[in-house]
């Protein structure tokens, strides 16, 4: 018979204000803009599909991201101001120190290979370059480069569609 702790977590799921919840004070991970940008993307496409991790007191133990970026529009509307979590009642704190390192370090990293590959039986299924910069969190020189189409193919692929060019700009640093 499984060990019934080990479903306790899923048994206390809910739907809670998002204001009810704190970051903790120990938390090594730092995500960048683009990546906030990215799992915004992944909860819109796919929905919310992982809960944040809590303590009984509302202490965020894994998911400070998916709190953070439920906070900002378009998710703070269409979510009501609400996130799923579960709670987790570990004995003292360095349990829940525990428990946040492991969530962050079990996530793992992408492969190159195997990126590659995806990127081309995308492109091969006809999605566009865009798309798939969008979807996946890359710039198109990022798609360029694991997608091994040659310069030329890759600028034609790119510009499909587009009629005329934008007006330029000068940026400058203030």
């Amino acid at each position: 018979m499984p060990d019934m702790n080990l479903f306790a977590p899923l048994s206390t799921l809910e739907w809670v204000e998002r204001e009810k919840l704190r970051a903790n004070a120990y938390n090594p991970n730092k995500v960048s803009r683009e990546n906030l940008k990215l799992l915004t993307q992944s909860i819109l496409t796919n929905g919310w599909t992982l809960p944040i991790v809590v303590r009984p007191d509302y202490t965020i133990i894994d998911g400070f991201h998916r709190w953070t970026v439920s906070g900002q529009e378009p998710l703070l509307s269409k979510l009501h101001g609400k996130v799923p979590v579960v709670k987790v009642a570990h004995a003292d704190e360095t349990e829940d120190i525990y428990g946040t390192i492991t969530h962050n370090r079990a996530r793992g990293t992408h492969l190159l290979e195997p990126m590659k590959a995806i990127v081309k039986r995308l492109l091969g299924e006809g999605k566009s370059v865009q798309e798939i910069g969008r979807q996946l969190g890359m710039r198109p020189e990022e798609v360029f480069r694991l997608s091994d189409f040659s310069r030329d193919d890759f600028l034609r692929m790119m510009t499909e569609g587009v009629v005329g060019y934008s007006k330029a700009e000068a940026l400058t640093k203030i």
